[in-house]
């Protein structure tokens, strides 16, 4: 499965305070990006973290075998690229000349992607995971705290027969596993995960994405616990190449605009951007809100105990069980990632995986931000209605009353921090038309679904 570049565009963030659901995350004006306009074509150029991704894929074309990687430097908003020269100096040049900053590294790039082939071959441990740090040139492992005894050993000598300088090995004290949770936000059988992002489907009907071991609770998706389905799966991957799944909207007159909710401010998604290291990222998921963090890695390999998946973006972003499919997005508006799962919770921290965006839309055929405008109709109404507190008891698009989860009574007032932004509302890519008023997250429910244990 390939990766496919989809165009990027800006996108505006409404004006409004920021309510951070369980992190201290604050989405900062959009400051405008820069270019450098001095007449010397050698000096690194300003770029937003989107242009940056965009200047290291012509980079990767242009140079050939000489690309090692390439990070996003956000302290100084620069593009940093990896080079492996030889005895052809020619290729920092022409780096230099494009913009970026150029370091000469050791490793190319056909080496890590060797080691990591390596390591698939005989160190696919459940509780791992790898993927190419180009900040160090090197492949970072990471083994969760059920690798021990024999599976270390096992890990630790196929790092090493990689040869020194190649990878490291990092220890988590957390345990690999998809993100999923018995709960609130969208419900299929006994399992609970969050919409990311609406999209249309190739035959143009409304559908939204969301990670692919969420459907293996079932194909029916529900607003509410044991409510009516309002979704079902149309496609799904998981494991293997990837962790998503395409669910259509059952009504296809639904209204299901490109937009994520983050409490009191909207951010209007209209495109997907592939993932840069060192770029600012945020996520928002129904259990745990708002939170942010950085980029660490792309082309990740994680080996869940369901089997193994690759393709994957990994974060220091912070995630939850019901955090599953929540959207991954940058403060000017780009989709970038499903949350997939990893170790850790939102008051340690711990690794993250994220499902690309962009490989999701090229293997369903789906395209980001044309699944209706807000504002219109009832389902327009409901958008409005899902930015408000449950104590409005708002679900205004589809008309619902307290009975439906929309009331106070739930616990969504602002005690929580939440409102309908718990993921509920355009947060998760829904609106008040798919019934995700305000309360429908506060129940519990057993996760029947075999991938993980309500731990939280």
């Amino acid at each position: 499965m390939s990766h496919k570049r989809i165009p990027k565009r800006k996108a505006a963030i409404a004006a409004g305070s920021v309510v951070a659901l369980g992190a201290a995350a604050i989405l900062l004006p959009n400051a405008k990006a820069s270019q450098d306009g001095s007449s010397n074509d050698a000096a690194p150029r300003t770029l937003k973290a989107g242009d940056a991704s965009d200047l290291a894929s012509e980079l990767s074309e242009m140079l050939g075998d000489a690309f090692a990687g390439s990070y996003y430097d956000s302290a100084k908003k620069q593009l940093v690229v990896n080079v492996v020269p030889g005895d052809n100096n020619n290729v920092v040049v022409q780096a230099k000349r494009a913009g970026a900053v150029v370091r000469e590294v050791d490793n190319s790039m056909q080496e890590l992607e060797a080691g990591a082939k390596t390591l698939k071959a005989k160190a696919t441990i459940p509780g791992t995971s790898w993927a190419v740090d180009p900040r160090t040139n090197k492949i970072l492992v990471t083994a969760d705290r059920t690798v021990t005894g024999e599976k270390w050993d096992q890990l630790e000598s196929t790092v090493k027969s990689l040869g020194s300088g190649m990878a490291t090995v990092k220890k988590s004290s957390g345990t690999f596993k998809p993100f999923v949770s018995g709960g609130d936000a969208i419900f299929a059988g006994g399992a609970r995960c969050s919409l990311g992002f609406n999209v249309t489907a190739s035959d143009g009907s409304p559908a939204f994405l969301t990670a692919g071991h969420c459907t293996l609770g079932g194909n029916e998706w529900s607003d509410q616990q044991g409510g009516q389905p309002i979704a079902t799966v149309d496609q799904s991957v998981f494991p293997g190449e990837g962790d998503f799944a395409l669910v259509k909207y059952n009504d296809p007159a639904t209204q299901a605009p490109s937009e994520v909710n983050v409490g009191g401010q909207t951010v209007a998604i209209n495109q997907a951007a592939e993932a840069t290291v060192g770029q600012q990222v945020f996520r928002m998921g129904s259990t745990t809100g708002l939170s942010d963090g950085q980029v660490l890695g792309l082309n990740a390999t994680v080996n869940y105990p369901e089997g193994t998946v690759t393709g994957l973006i990994q974060t220091n972003v912070c995630a939850e069980p019901g955090d599953s499919g929540g959207s991954l997005f940058t403060q000017d508006g780009l989709a970038i990632g499903l949350t997939s799962g990893g170790s850790g919770d939102c008051t340690q921290g711990g690794e993250t995986f994220f499902q690309p965006v962009t490989t999701a839309l090229a293997a369903t055929g789906a395209t980001l931000g044309e699944g209706g405008q807000a504002g219109g109709g009832e389902a327009g109404a409901g958008e409005q209605g899902a930015g408000q507190e449950a104590g409005n008891g708002q679900g205004a698009g589809n008309g619902q009353g307290a009975e439906n989860g929309q009331g106070a009574e739930n616990g969504q007032g602002a005690g929580n921090g939440q409102g309908a932004g718990n993921g509920q509302g355009a947060a998760n890519g829904q609106g008040a038309e798919n019934g995700q008023g305000a309360g429908n997250g506060q129940q519990q429910t057993e996760d029947h679904s075999g991938l993980t244990g309500t731990d939280d």
